[in-house]
């Protein structure tokens, strides 16, 4: 079954981040994407770009309503994701909580629900 693994954190700083942390946290997330693909569970992910270069759309009476930025105002952002496909939710947690982005934000692990077409 194939589970979406989504990264939400927080975007904004009030500091700027060293760039050691930034390599750090890249070599953490390259080492955690090749775990995945060595234990064949990976099918894809990938980063997102910031909030501010997000546009929302709602349709209401018909008529189709463009946002710039997200809709919501959260503490933290959808960073990216992953989606794997493992056996069961139990798997897809424990994959959650190796991600290094478990020890700084939140994941949200969410079951795909397939479209039959």
């Amino acid at each position: 079954m194939q589970y979406m693994l989504l990264i939400y954190g927080t975007e904004t700083t009030t500091t700027p981040v060293p760039k050691e942390a930034i390599a750090q946290m890249s070599a953490g997330y390259a080492a955690y994407t090749q775990a995945m693909k060595k234990a064949g569970v990976w099918v894809s992910g990938d980063r997102l770009k910031p909030t501010q270069l997000a546009t929302s759309v709602r349709v209401a009476d018909g008529k189709t309503n463009v946002l710039d930025g997200p809709y919501a105002d959260t503490k933290e952002q959808l960073g990216g994701y992953y989606l794997i496909d493992v056996p069961d939710m139990d798997q897809a947690i424990a994959w959650a909580a190796r991600c290094p982005g478990a020890s700084t934000g939140t994941l949200e692990v969410r079951p795909v629900w397939p479209t039959e077409m």
